[in-house]
């Protein structure tokens, strides 16, 4: 993040948001550090309620994730939102003609939290486990094919209620949501609730990082990008862009996590049927960015991605 940037005059910013409770926190949050460096701006927060919050199907039968985007990115468009702040991973890779990503800010921890087990080999056999992410549900089957997934929706205060109220074992959520809405805020214990190894759970492509949307050079946009973490937006161009090499499609059990490790770039990745039954894995080092995207992907096409979507019934790209 940049120093405190000048005082400029007082001039009001209108940040669309999701209105739930993490959505709701996340634009909070950077509201505060938006107004922190630009001394004189003042962020009014505009909850929308998307076709995505709505549905309470299955997302990829309608369309996908970007159906919690498309609302407030007409809105963009239009000027009735000057920016825009989004979970990564629920943003398509591809956005509309005017619109650009102006900054990710720094990343708050990718990994995947299991309430009501210590760790997936802890649960008993035939177990139940709530979540609504194919991703998570087919790195499960593969770590336990015994285990019962069972599909799950809502926000955050909806999937622990489920689950104290019996209907799973156990319920996976992402960290940076907990730690966003404080563990204490949800009436969880600490002991309740498990970072995952993402050796056994490979976070989705963008989780844990929010993603400021504006109008391609815009007021907003400038003024958006102090808050960007140049070390977010290079690993987060690598999940991207291998979700873009399989279609841009959010809606496949696909997995990849970028990060900088002992001094160098590790770009993880796993493509898997949703039943766990056959799945394709990529892994790469290096230092250069595209380089290592490129290796993982040749890596992941070594490994059988094409069959594994054939068996889905997908084609390769």
């Amino acid at each position: 993040m940049t120093e405190t940037a000048p005082a400029i005059r007082t001039r009001t910013l209108r940040l669309g948001t999701r209105g739930s409770d993490l959505a709701l926190a996340q634009s909070g949050l950077v509201a505060r550090e938006l107004e922190a460096l630009h001394p004189g701006l003042k962020v009014e927060l505009v909850p929308k309620t998307t076709r995505g919050d709505i549905y309470r199907g299955d997302l990829a039968e309608v369309g996908g994730k970007g159906l919690f985007t498309e609302e407030l990115e007409k809105e963009l468009l239009d000027g009735t939102l000057d920016f825009a702040v989004h979970s990564l991973k629920d943003l398509p890779v591809t956005l509309g003609p005017g619109l650009t990503v102006a900054a990710f800010p720094r990343r708050a921890d990718p990994r995947d939290v299991l309430v009501g087990a210590k760790t997936v080999h802890d649960l008993p056999q035939g177990g139940s486990v709530l979540t609504g992410s194919q991703r998570r549900r087919s790195q499960l089957l593969l770590a336990r094919p015994d285990l019962d997934v069972r599909p799950i929706r809502g926000n955050v205060g909806t999937r622990l209620g489920k689950w104290r109220a019996g209907d799973g074992d156990a319920v996976i959520l992402a960290a940076a949501g907990i730690d966003r809405l404080g563990i204490e805020n949800l009436d969880l214990e600490p002991s309740e609730a498990h970072r995952m190894d993402p050796a056994l759970m490979i976070p989705a492509p963008g989780q844990g990082t929010l993603a400021l949307e504006v109008r391609t050079g815009s007021e907003a946009d400038a003024l958006c990008r102090g808050l960007n973490d140049p070390a977010t937006e290079r690993d987060s161009v690598m999940e991207r862009k291998i979700v873009a090499a399989f279609g841009g499609d959010c809606t496949l059990p696909l997995a990849a996590w970028a990060r900088e490790e002992n001094g160098e770039l590790r770009l993880s990745a796993v493509l898997a049927m949703p039943d766990g039954s056959r799945a394709a894995r990529g892994e790469a080092r290096g230092d250069d960015p595209d380089a290592v995207t490129q290796a993982c992907l040749d890596a992941l096409h070594a490994d059988g991605a094409a069959v594994v979507l054939q068996a889905m019934g997908r084609s390769s790209s």
